[in-house]
């Protein structure tokens, strides 16, 4: 075919149509699906750390209510959960603050005073507020006066805190005593009774174990965070060596005070939960043996760990309860007692640091403790 004559072709219909078909069509991309969102480091790092184990305790605790008697929810698992709380606020300031409080049950007693005051009971001197108001201004006043506490007596260390923190309590324990206009004296306050939500009386067995068990959780899973949180991590080094921490620009009195209306925040809402278990509050509620439950709680389930707490108000309730049918009534202290000497004896960690003791005698125990220090097998 000449040149000429090829042209004719490509101008007619024919050549474009031929042209056309030969030519590759564009490729046609499909369309991009969105993509799946993707969890953070943080949210990664926690979603491993879940075991086998977290759940079945996670399943047991909403369960436990429905399958015991109502004595069991309430007077063991609902006042075991209000303990632990107000015990967790101790071993967050010794655990992880190096500063051992007397004074935390001082805190709790002081919203759960405010309470009674600003809301409901039979008193004349109660002011009669909404609960939620009465409740919010008792934990704002409660964590307010924890603060205080912590400005005493965060310049101290040692023996002295734990001085300083008892006579803190000592002196709330007998101002309420003594103390008519305010605080109702020696009889306290009586009927504060917990409020009516939607019709339901968080006073009954039930509800008053599953609004701990909400405050308490709140409180573990708050802790679990802020002690690896920069703050946490910067009060456990403030625990360790202030000196070096004050060197290297930290505010060691800002963090040791900072912890104290942190702690003042548990105890508060512990406190406000045994005003509503007991339905009164009185001295008593605040005195020195009081003080002394708490610490032991603390002790004894290993204040290296905020579930010590709960674990040590457990075993304290159950021994509390039923201590008594082992030994006089009078007497059931001494039970308590050799439970707490013995734990302290053997393990200096509580319950906690036993367990660890038994896992690392374990075949397999002991070897995984053996490759997380190095050593050989």
């Amino acid at each position: 075919m000449s040149a000429a004559e090829w042209r004719r072709a490509m101008n007619s219909g024919a050549g474009r149509y031929a042209l056309a078909r030969t030519t590759p069509a564009p490729a046609v991309r499909p369309a991009r699906e969105p993509a799946a969102p993707r969890l953070g480091p943080a949210a990664l790092e926690a979603l491993s750390r879940i075991r086998s184990r977290h759940v079945i305790v996670l399943v047991g605790v909403l369960a436990y209510p429905l399958l015991v008697s109502p004595f069991f929810a309430f007077q063991i698992g609902g006042q075991s959960l209000a303990l632990g709380l107000i015990a967790l606020s101790l071993t967050f300031l010794g655990g992880y603050g190096g500063m051992v409080s007397l004074a935390q049950l001082s805190v709790a007693g002081v919203a759960g005073y405010m309470v009674a005051i600003l809301g409901t009971s039979i008193d004349p001197i109660s002011l009669g507020w909404p609960w939620w108001l009465a409740v919010v201004f008792a934990v704002l006043i409660a964590m307010g006066f924890a603060t205080f506490v912590g400005w005493l007596s965060v310049r101290t260390e040692g023996i002295y805190t734990i001085m300083i923190t008892l006579a803190i309590g000592v002196a709330f324990y007998y101002l309420t005593l003594q103390n008519y206009s305010l605080f109702a004296g020696h009889r306290g306050f009586n009927q504060v009774h917990a409020p009516v939500v939607l019709g339901v009386s968080l006073r009954d067995a039930v509800p008053f174990y599953y609004v701990s068990l909400t405050c308490a959780l709140a409180g573990y899973f708050f802790i679990r965070y802020l002690v690896r949180a920069p703050f946490g991590i910067a009060l456990q080094g403030v625990r360790d060596n202030p000196r070096r921490m004050r060197a290297l620009g930290f505010h060691v009195t800002a963090h040791r005070v900072a912890a104290y209306t942190v702690a003042g925040l548990l105890a508060a809402v512990g406190g406000v939960l045994m005003v509503w278990y007991n339905n009164q509050i009185s001295p008593e509620s605040t005195g020195l043996g009081r003080m002394i439950d708490i610490l032991v709680i603390a002790v004894l389930g290993g204040m290296r760990h905020p579930i010590g707490a709960f674990i040590g108000a457990i075993v304290f309730v159950l021994l509390q309860n039923f201590a008594i049918d082992l030994i006089d009534r009078e007497r059931f202290n001494l039970v308590i007692g050799g439970v707490f000497l013995a734990i302290v004896l053997f393990s200096p960690d509580g319950l906690l640091g036993l367990w660890a003791q038994l896992r690392a005698r374990l075949p397999q125990g002991g070897a995984q403790a053996k490759f997380r220090s190095g050593g050989a097998g």
